[in-house]
């Protein structure tokens, strides 16, 4: 079955680019643009989108708040932020809000395929090593909401196992299964099955809110490798 994606990008020419190759692969399936954050709401109540391919960076309804009302949906979408630069304050702000990982729009388009293909799968972390850098600059930069909950501490991490909190402790630095599995000498299988019993416990959506908030909760500080 084709993955459905929604194009959001204020500058046509980015929505004309990757719609002209990604409707020419296999299982991908455009099924509309917008040029804003209001346009795409608008448009989901229209069409069935599996996965948004959201610009961070708009004018009226930036990314971040598009995506975390996207998310707010009833059986929404996965959000796929978009940026120029791997280092965005507002990629990290969007991650909070629900997205579940990033690209760069200078993306080679195998990757953007092989990306959302991951996302739709429930592979949240696109990107590791990125993923990592871009948390690392700005964890302690950004202050949290003011109508957030104040940080939580690590005794949430109680529930967890010590093989458990070890692997959280791997998958908060960003890294893949593939690595974890080399590092504790498991298989990936195995890796793949702490991860799931790890979201579950702590009640987490995917990899990146497990990595947002394993910095949020001082359980993995910046600058940590």
């Amino acid at each position: 079955m084709s993955v459905r994606v929604l194009l959001v990008d204020d500058q046509e020419m980015i929505r004309v680019g990757f719609r002209m190759v990604l409707d020419a692969r296999d299982g991908i399936d455009i099924v509309g643009e917008a040029d804003d954050g209001d346009t795409a709401l608008a448009l989901l109540d229209e069409v069935e989108a599996d996965v948004v391919l959201m610009d961070v960076r708009m004018p009226r309804m930036s990314g971040v708040e598009a995506t975390r009302r996207v998310r707010e949906r009833e059986n929404p979408p996965k959000v796929l932020i978009l940026t120029t630069f791997d280092l965005d304050e507002y990629a990290y702000e969007a991650l909070r809000a629900g997205a579940s990982g990033f690209l760069l729009k200078d993306t080679p388009l195998d990757e953007v395929v092989t990306a959302i293909r991951h996302v739709y799968e429930g592979d949240a972390v696109v990107a590791p090593s990125t993923t990592r850098r871009l948390l690392d600059h700005f964890a302690r930069r950004l202050p949290a909401p003011a109508t957030e909950e104040p940080a939580p501490t690590q005794k949430v991490f109680d529930e967890l196992t010590p093989r458990e909190h070890e692997v959280m402790r791997l998958v908060a630095r960003g890294w893949s299964n593939a690595e974890i599995a080399e590092h504790l000498v498991l298989s990936e299988g195995t890796v793949k099955v702490h991860v799931g019993r790890i979201l579950t416990k702590l009640d987490l959506r995917d990899r990146v809110q497990a990595v947002v908030l394993a910095y949020e909760s001082g359980l993995v500080e910046t600058g940590t490798t």
